[in-house]
């Protein structure tokens, strides 16, 4: 199973493509034209904080898996009147970014992106922090 990373406008790692394969591969979904992969941290709230919420969104172009989107989610707010909005959204197929001032060109995260990724690779790759779940 090949994630497509090559020549996107953000500096995708294979590492972080590899691990995508290799998820891909362990949930043995051949048939299916989409994969959402969702990580949550299960101690994540708005009063204790923790990691990020992450979801990631690819389809299926022939051979290849290509990503859609990388959504990076947190709580604003506090106690019931808090709510998990997008923090940090790497979409490669509109070609935006979004934080939490507004939308931008994707290029605009030339510099975020990176370190975004070495953080994620190590929460989920290192630390083990998430539970992982394929939509």
């Amino acid at each position: 199973m090949r994630i497509q990373y090559e020549g996107l406008a953000l500096p995708v790692s294979s590492h972080l493509a590899d691990a995508i394969s290799t998820l891909l591969a362990s949930y043995q979904q051949s048939n299916e034209n989409t994969a959402v992969l969702n990580f949550r941290d299960p101690s994540y709230s708005a009063e204790k904080g923790g990691y990020h919420p992450v979801e990631i969104r690819l389809e299926k172009w022939g051979s290849q898996w290509k990503l859609c989107y990388i959504t990076d989610f947190r709580f604003v707010g506090a106690g019931l009147d808090s709510e998990l909005v997008k923090d940090l959204d790497f979409d490669f197929q509109a070609g935006t970014f979004q934080d939490i001032t507004g939308y931008y060109p994707i290029e605009t995260a030339l510099m975020i992106y990176p370190i975004w990724e070495e953080n994620f690779l190590t929460y989920w790759q290192h630390m083990s922090v998430y539970e992982v779940e394929l939509s």
